[in-house]
């Protein structure tokens, strides 16, 4: 964001500005999604990393030039029997210096943008990334087939990656597990981010195949962030979409699940990069796991 200074607004009232400006928005040097356009004017900025997420063959069929590529699989992983889970920390450190990326990297993430899963996982991995301690992560609105569609520069030229040991710090305060979870029932607003017709037991999911919700949870589904384009929403149509289901109380503590994970670290992203919620946690492990024996309480809407 730009802001013009005019030369003769007082000293005392700039400070005050300053002062009022959310400190999540001093810590970031690049918004949290960027259009295809800001993309295409910004990719040369210096300390900005461009990551691909698709799979390596449909890079190796053309990308965005400088795009490096890490597949999403590499950054959600399978563990424990669980599909989209957070890599290990010591896996985690590794694929960030394997990229050459630094704790004061700026990095934009690119998926498909076809599907629903599609974006869901880019902005997955953009909260990932913001896990392991880099601030400045932003995802592309659209994707890479909206650079496509707009006839935007292809390549096929990969860039050479100098690794490095990355020197972040990883928190993972924000991922609970399911014995957190259980104890937070009828304790804590707990949010079920998957389509109305699976939260209600109509619907089932491979991963999650028996009906219904974690007991007590309330929904507010992940895909209808997205308008008819698969373009994000605006924010003050996101903002009155999260207060109507979980309230305007930022500081309240929020637990997000959905079938496998990635659904519910969309909402926290947007949650806390976006719209100034401060105690937004992720289950992880998410339906899959909660079904697991022994099954956590699950109820359906009649």
């Amino acid at each position: 964001m730009k802001y013009k200074i005019v030369n003769r607004l007082p000293v005392m009232l700039l400070l005050m500005i300053l002062v009022m400006l959310p400190s999540a928005c001093k810590a970031r040097e690049i918004p949290p999604f960027v259009s295809t356009d800001w993309l295409e004017q910004n990719i040369n900025i210096p300390g900005i990393t461009i990551l691909d997420i698709r799979e390596d063959e449909e890079y190796q069929k053309g990308h965005i030039p400088g795009a490096i590529n890490v597949s999403v699989n590499s950054w959600a992983v399978e563990k424990s029997g669980l599909v989209r889970e957070l890599p290990d920390e010591k896996e985690l450190l590794e694929l960030l210096g394997s990229i050459g990326v630094k704790v004061d990297s700026k990095i934009v993430v690119v998926g498909r943008g076809i599907s629903d899963f599609d974006r869901a996982d880019a902005i997955r991995v953009a909260w990932t990334i913001l896990i392991a301690g880099v601030k400045n992560v932003s995802v592309t609105d659209g994707g890479f087939s909206k650079w496509v569609n707009e006839k935007r520069v292809v390549t096929l030229d990969s860039p050479v990656v100098k690794s490095l040991k990355y020197d972040g710090k990883i928190d993972t305060s924000s991922v609970v597990s399911k014995a957190y979870v259980l104890n937070k029932i009828g304790k804590t607003v707990i949010v079920d981010n998957r389509t109305p017709d699976v939260y209600s037991g109509a619907k089932t999911e491979p991963w999650a195949p028996k009906p219904g919700h974690i007991k007590g949870a309330v929904n507010l589904p992940t895909p209808f962030i997205f308008d008819e384009n698969g373009m994000l929403k605006g924010l003050s149509e996101l903002e009155a979409m999260a207060q109507d289901v979980i309230g305007k109380e930022r500081s309240q503590e929020l637990i997000f699940y959905c079938g496998a994970g990635p659904f519910s670290s969309v909402w926290s992203y947007l949650l806390t990069e976006m719209l100034g919620y401060t105690n937004v946690k992720v289950y992880d492990g998410s339906m899959q796991e909660w079904i697991m024996e022994p099954s956590g309480p699950v109820e359906t809407v009649r």
